[in-house]
């Protein structure tokens, strides 16, 4: 059997930065064991599988080690894929996922996704979580990750936490985020999530479902400038629109290949 691999840079213009996806299409499922041993061999944070169905296109994450419910880099570049190769015509497309249905449509340069907005609430700081963090935050609020608040970009920017620590808490990761500190960025972000093996990711698209209902009401803005702070970088420009989330970046392609089984 033989399929096609596609890694493709997300959340950027430039090749080797953003954030790596990889994407398979496949005429039919295979077996959860094989996908997982595929993002294993892959290595990469997450690998989108997909294939066509009734409404749309069927769309599964797999980070090295396990099945996530939603992720949305992986998201951004199987859009791409589609629009590009399959759909050249489409302006949208729509994906049916755990979280249910996903789309993303072309916009100029940008590929747009909608997903739904999971507003996080304030919660205690544990014990636990600022020893990981190794630094005090100015406020801690609780989704289906933690996430700590600081007050500059450059707190945020030098944190250099204990991963071991946020492998024993009871969240998937750990967002760090703060004001954006320049006129072109609202808020900047780090993404910590070695539970799933991916230490630091590179650049989060789901995150901002949590990150944009708080940001939008501090700021009282409703369309706003991102920045992810990690090693290789990246951009997104994302909307509040309520009950979903609108996320917008760019896409580079990186690898083409093939997969034989």
């Amino acid at each position: 059997m033989k399929f096609p691999l596609i890694q493709i840079d997300t959340f950027t213009n430039k090749i080797l930065r953003g954030n790596p996806a990889a994407v398979c299409p496949l005429p039919e499922w295979l077996e959860v064991r094989v996908m997982q041993d595929i993002a294993a061999e892959n290595n990469l944070s997450e690998t989108a599988f997909f294939v066509a169905g009734a409404e749309g296109y069927e769309l599964r994450w797999f980070t090295p080690n396990v099945e996530v419910g939603l992720c949305g880099h992986a998201t951004l570049a199987a859009g791409e894929v589609v629009l590009s190769d399959i759909e050249p015509d489409a302006v949208e497309v729509a994906f049916q996922t755990k979280s249910g249905t996903l789309k993303v449509r072309r916009d100029g340069d940008n590929y747009v996704m909608d997903f739904p907005a999971q507003p996080a609430a304030v919660h205690e700081a544990s014990e636990m979580l600022l020893a990981g963090l190794g630094s005090t935050p100015a406020e801690v609020l609780a989704g289906d990750d933690y996430i700590a608040v600081y007050d500059s970009a450059a707190e945020v920017a030098a944190l250099a936490p204990n991963l071991d620590i946020f492998c024993e808490l009871d969240r998937r990761g750990v967002v760090a985020t703060a004001p954006g500190g320049d006129s072109e960025t609202d808020y900047v972000l780090r993404f910590f999530a070695p539970k799933n093996a991916v230490p630091e990711d590179p650049v989060t698209g789901n995150v901002q479902t949590e990150l944009v209902p708080y940001w939008a009401a501090r700021l009282g803005k409703k369309r706003l400038a991102v920045r992810q702070l990690s090693a290789r970088g990246g951009s997104m420009v994302c909307e509040n629109l309520g009950e979903r989330v609108s996320i917008a970046g760019q896409c580079v392609r990186f690898l083409e290949g093939e997969v034989t089984l």
